[in-house]
C-alpha cells in the first residue's frame, strides 16, 4: 500500500476535483485520511415530529403522504413533500431542486436531517439532506464536517475520504511502540482514523482524537530532544573569559537595565563561561530591551578574543541594530560593521577580507550573513532573529562558520511559559518580563467603521503638532470574498480624499526590498506623514517620531501580531495611540478587541489568543518552524501535551540516538515530519 500514490487515483476523484483536493493541501492518499473533520454533527437519534423545537437542526423519519409537488414563486420553484410519523405530519421544501420530481415513493419511509421550523403548531424543515431508511449517507449515523473550498461539498469530500478509507482498510503500520500504546492506553492507528472520520459513538472520536494528537505532539517532543541532543553531544563550545567582564559595558550605558535584563544577562555569562555550547532562547515583549542584551553578549564574545554575528530579518532593522550598536562601541574601539545585500561590490568585498582577517569585531547583517564566501577569523556568538527559529538551515549554516559557537536566538512573540518550555524544548529559555520604565502605555481604542471622521481628525491634529501615523490594511490585493480595503486603494482614498495636504506613501510584502528600505528610511527621517502599510512594519523598526497607528479590519488579525504591531508606536517621548477599527457582532470578535483595550502586557495577550484563537493561527505555524499541527490544539491539549513530553523524555534518555529496533520506526517519523526544516 503506497500512502503517497497522488490523490487522482482515489476512486471519485477525478482531473476537475483533483484541483479542489490540492487546494485543501490534499495530494496523496496520506494526506487524505489525514484530512481531519473539523466538527461532527449527530444525525444517528431520530426525534418524534412532534418534539421537534424551532430552530433546532433535527433528525426525523417519515413515511411519504402526497407526491412531491412543485410551487412557482417569483425567480424561482419550491418543492414541496409532506411525511408523517406515528404522532404527526411534517412538510419539508426545497428550492430549485426540480431533479427531486421521482425520487420519493408514497408510502415508502425517509430519513430527513435539516432546520425545524415550528410555526403556530405546524413543522416545516426546510433543504434538508435525507437517506432511504436502510441507507446511512447522509444521515443515521454521526457525520464528520470538513473544511471545504469553492465547488467541493460536504457529500463529495466524505465520499472521497470513504474510498481513501476503503484503500488502506485495516493495513496501516503501527507508528508508535506497543509499550507507549499500552502505557498510555492509546487505540491502535488503524482504528483511530477510521474512528476520526466516522465514529459509531462519541466516545469512539474521543478514543481516536486522543491518540491521533498524542502522536502528533509526542513526535514534536521527539525532534526537540534530538536536536538538544545534537547540540549537548557536539564536541565542546567556547569557554569565553571570566575576566571579560559584562559589568564593563553595563556602566557605560546611557540608561539603567531593568531586574529582568540583568537577570537574562547572569544566565548567558553563566552559559558563555561554561564549555557547553550556549543554545539559548530571549524571550521578551515588545521594546523590553533585548538588542542591549545582545549588545552586553556581544562584548563578552569580543573582549574573549571572538566575533561576533547579529543576524536581523530585513536591512532596515540591520541598519538600525548597527546605528544602536555604533552608539556604545564606537568608544570602546570594537569595530562593528553592516553586511546586507544592497551594499557595492567593492565594499562588500572589503568587508569580506576585514571579517576573514578579524579587524571586524561585530558584523550585523541580514541573509546575506550566510552566504558560503562570508569566512570569519574566530566567530564565537551567533545572535539571530525569531525568523530562524528551530535549526531551520539558516541558524544551522551560520554556526558551522565557527567552532560551535555560542546562539543566542530572540523573539519578541511572548509565548505562554509553559509552551514555551515544551515548545523550544531544545533551547534553553530567557524571558525579559518587564518593560523599561520609560516606556510609556500606548492608549488603545477599538471602534466601529462609523468613527472614521473622528479618526480622522485626531490623525490630523497629531501631525499639525508634528508626529506621524502609522494606517496598517491586511491584504495587498482586493478580495470581493472577504471584502478587505487593499492597501493601494486606502493609498488612494487617504493621498486624494482624505489628507491631499501631507505625504502619503504605501509599503507592502510584494514591493522589491530595496524600495521598502527607502521608504522606511524616509519615514524615519520624518519626510513621510502617512504611512499605509501591511504587517510588513511588525518587525522592529524604530521611528520615536510616530506616535498614532490605525488598524483596518483588525479583527483579522491574531492577538499577538496586533500587539506586535502597536509596539511600533510609543517609542519617543509622545503619548502614543493604537486605534482598532474592526467589524463583526460576535463575541469572540468583541472579547478580543477589549482584550487589546485592557493590556499592553504581551504574554497575557498571548495566552487568549491561544484561548480564543487555537494554535494553528496562533503560531502562524510554518513561521515558527512547527510542522502544522492537523488535529492537536495547544491550548486545550496541554495534559496530552505534557503526557508526550514525559513519553519522549523517557525514550530519549533511554536511546537518545532512536537506534534501538523498537524506536526506529519513529525516526523515520521525525524525518518525516521534519526532514524540510531541521538538521536530523
Amino acid at each position: 500500500m503506497d500512502l503517497n500514490k497522488d490523490v487522482k487515483y482515489i476512486k471519485g476523484v477525478g482531473p476537475n476535483r483533483v484541483k479542489l483536493l490540492n487546494n485543501l493541501g490534499i495530494f496523496t492518499l496520506k494526506d487524505l485520511i489525514t484530512y481531519y473533520p473539523r466538527t461532527y454533527e449527530d444525525r444517528s437519534k431520530p426525534k418524534s415530529i412532534c418534539e421537534c423545537v424551532n430552530g433546532e437542526e433535527a433528525l426525523i423519519e417519515g413515511v411519504v403522504c402526497s407526491r412531491l409537488s412543485d410551487v412557482r414563486i417569483p425567480h424561482k420553484t419550491m418543492q414541496k413533500l409532506i411525511v408523517r410519523d406515528e404522532t404527526m405530519s411534517a412538510t419539508i421544501t426545497w428550492f430549485n431542486q426540480s431533479y427531486l420530481k421521482n425520487r420519493f415513493e408514497v408510502g415508502k419511509k425517509y430519513r430527513f436531517y435539516g432546520k425545524i421550523s415550528n410555526q403556530y403548531g405546524k413543522i416545516t424543515m426546510t433543504s434538508p439532506v435525507f437517506d432511504d431508511i436502510d441507507k446511512t449517507q447522509n444521515t443515521g449515523r454521526i457525520i464528520p464536517i470538513y473544511p471545504l473550498t469553492f465547488n467541493l461539498s460536504q457529500n463529495i469530500l466524505r465520499k472521497i475520504i470513504e474510498a481513501g478509507l476503503a484503500e488502506i482498510e485495516g493495513n496501516l503500520k503501527e507508528t508508535l511502540p506497543d509499550d507507549l500504546l499500552k502505557e498510555y492506553k492509546l487505540e491502535e492507528i488503524n482504528q483511530a482514523i477510521k474512528s476520526i472520520h466516522f465514529p459509531q459513538e462519541f466516545e469512539d472520536f474521543n478514543k481516536a482524537r486522543n491518540r491521533l494528537v498524542f502522536e502528533e505532539l509526542f513526535i514534536v517532543q521527539l525532534a526537540l530532544l534530538e536536536l538538544k541532543n545534537n547540540y549537548m553531544t557536539q564536541e565542546k563550545g567556547i569557554k569565553f573569559d571570566e575576566n571579560a567582564k559584562m559589568s564593563d559595558i553595563i556602566n557605560k550605558l546611557p540608561f539603567k537595565l531593568t531586574k529582568a535584563q540583568l537577570r537574562v544577562l547572569e544566565e548567558i555569562d553563566e552559559n558563555m563561561e561554561s564549555e557547553k555550547s550556549m543554545n539559548r532562547l530571549l524571550q521578551g515583549d515588545v521594546g523590553s530591551g533585548k538588542t542591549v542584551v545582545a549588545m552586553c553578549a556581544a562584548y563578552k564574545a569580543v573582549k574573549s578574543g571572538y566575533q561576533a554575528a547579529i543576524m536581523a530579518p530585513t536591512a532596515i532593522l540591520a541598519t538600525q541594530h548597527l546605528e544602536n550598536f555604533k552608539k556604545i562601541f564606537d568608544d570602546l574601539n570594537i569595530k562593528c560593521e553592516l553586511l546586507i545585500s544592497g551594499i557595492t561590490k567593492k565594499k562588500k568585498e572589503e568587508l569580506l577580507e576585514k571579517l576573514k582577517n578579524g579587524e571586524i569585531d561585530i558584523i550585523i547583517g541580514t541573509h546575506a550573513l550566510i552566504e558560503e564566501n562570508v569566512i570569519f577569523k574566530n566567530l564565537g556568538l551567533v545572535v539571530t532573529d525569531e525568523q530562524h527559529r528551530f535549526g531551520v538551515k539558516q541558524r544551522t549554516k551560520i554556526s558551522k562558520k565557527g567552532q560551535n559557537p555560542d546562539v543566542l536566538v530572540m523573539t519578541a512573540t511572548p509565548i505562554p511559559r509553559t509552551l514555551a518550555l515544551i515548545l523550544y524544548g531544545d533551547l534553553d529559555i530567557s524571558i525579559i518580563d518587564e518593560l523599561p520604565p520609560n516606556r510609556k502605555k500606548i492608549e488603545t481604542f477599538a471602534v466601529r467603521k462609523n468613527m472614521t471622521d473622528r479618526i480622522n481628525h485626531f490623525i490630523q491634529k497629531q501631525i499639525e503638532q508634528g508626529r506621524q501615523a502609522y494606517i496598517v490594511c491586511p491584504l495587498v490585493e482586493e478580495n470581493e470574498e472577504l471584502d478587505l480595503k487593499s492597501v493601494e486603494k486606502i493609498y488612494e482614498t487617504y493621498k486624494t480624499e482624505i489628507f491631499p495636504q501631507y505625504r502619503v506613501e504605501y509599503i507592502h510584502g510584494k514591493m522589491k526590498q530595496k524600495d521598502k528600505d527607502n521608504i522606511m528610511k524616509e519615514f524615519k527621517e520624518g519626510k513621510i506623514n502617512i504611512l499605509i502599510s501591511t504587517t510588513v512594519i511588525e518587525v522592529g523598526v524604530d521611528v520615536p517620531n510616530a506616535n498614532i497607528m490605525v488598524v483596518e479590519n483588525a479583527e483579522r488579525f491574531g492577538l499577538a501580531q496586533l500587539h506586535q504591531l502597536r509596539g511600533r508606536v510609543g517609542r519617543g517621548e509622545y503619548e502614543s495611540y493604537c486605534v482598532l477599527k474592526f467589524e463583526g457582532k460576535s463575541e469572540n470578535v468583541r472579547e478580543r478587541m477589549k482584550v487589546m483595550c485592557d493590556t499592553n502586557d504581551g504574554f497575557i495577550i498571548s495566552e487568549k489568543d491561544l484561548e480564543l484563537r487555537g494554535a494553528g493561527d496562533f503560531f502562524g505555524t510554518m513561521q515558527h518552524g512547527l510542522p502544522e499541527f492537523k488535529i492537536a490544539n495547544l491550548f486545550e491539549d496541554i495534559s496530552i501535551l505534557k503526557l508526550a513530553q514525559s513519553a519522549a523524555n523517557k525514550i530519549v534518555s533511554q536511546d537518545p540516538k532512536l537506534e534501538k529496533d523498537e524506536n526506529k520506526k519513529l525516526k523515520e517519523l521525525i524525518k518525516d515530519k521534519f526532514s524540510s526544516r531541521i538538521e536530523i
